[in-house]
């Protein structure tokens, strides 16, 4: 059974539990059912009538948001011990931590706002700014924000593309790592264009007073 008839196969049995419960076990790296698949099917199936607009998409981001805490208090309440003793089964070594650390703090929380699009991060983002210690404030204002932007993006594209929700998907899904790459360096290139605003200007050139100072004369 591939994974588009897995998904249906659980709408028709649990419909909107699938998306309570499924999605925080996306979050939580177990992928049951996948969460880009489980999203926009949840969008074709509100295209077509069979679940109502409004609470499939109501349940879709409970589920996310459900899955964002649960990491996050796992990672917050465990902290690096859970990673070094458990991270081998997952792939996720120390160094790779560190890694993540200093990238985060490069660039601050607003990453936030793109790396649940990222194949392979979404999983595990709870809990980096968990272990990482990250103010609850912060995930109000990036993580939540963030997950919620994913949810609607591929719930758009079942209720808006209808039956060629598996097309248009696999399409997505295809270039999706870049599309996140792109929108990410963006973000970094409009920070940085705005810190170097912000910092005084006789940093970011000569100020004319030297342009124009002369050697004094010798007696």
């Amino acid at each position: 059974m591939n994974l588009i008839a897995f998904v249906e196969r659980l709408f028709d049995q649990y419909a909107y539990l699938v998306l309570l419960l499924g999605l925080p076990l996306d979050f939580i790296a177990l992928p049951i059912p996948p969460g880009n698949s489980t999203l926009t099917y949840t969008g074709y199936l509100a295209y077509k009538g069979t679940l109502s607009l409004w609470p499939s998409l109501a349940a879709a981001l409970g589920g996310a948001w459900i899955g964002v805490t649960v990491t996050y208090g796992i990672g917050r309440l465990a902290g690096m011990p859970l990673l070094n003793r458990y991270g081998k089964y997952l792939f996720i070594k120390p160094s790779f931590v560190e890694r993540t650390q200093r990238y985060y703090e490069r660039h601050g929380n607003r990453m936030l706002l793109f790396l649940f699009f990222v194949p392979g991060i979404r999983q595990f983002i709870g809990y980096f700014i968990g272990v990482l210690r990250v103010p609850y404030r912060a995930v109000l204002l990036y993580a939540y924000p963030g997950a919620a932007l994913w949810v609607l993006f591929f719930f758009a594209i079942g209720y808006g593309f209808g039956e060629q929700w598996t097309l248009v998907l696999n399409v997505v899904e295809r270039y999706l790592i870049y599309l996140s790459a792109g929108a990410a360096l963006i973000v970094i290139g409009v920070l940085l264009f705005r810190k170097w605003r912000r910092a005084p200007r006789k940093n970011r050139r000569p100020s004319r007073n030297a342009k124009k100072a002369e050697p004094a004369e010798e007696a």
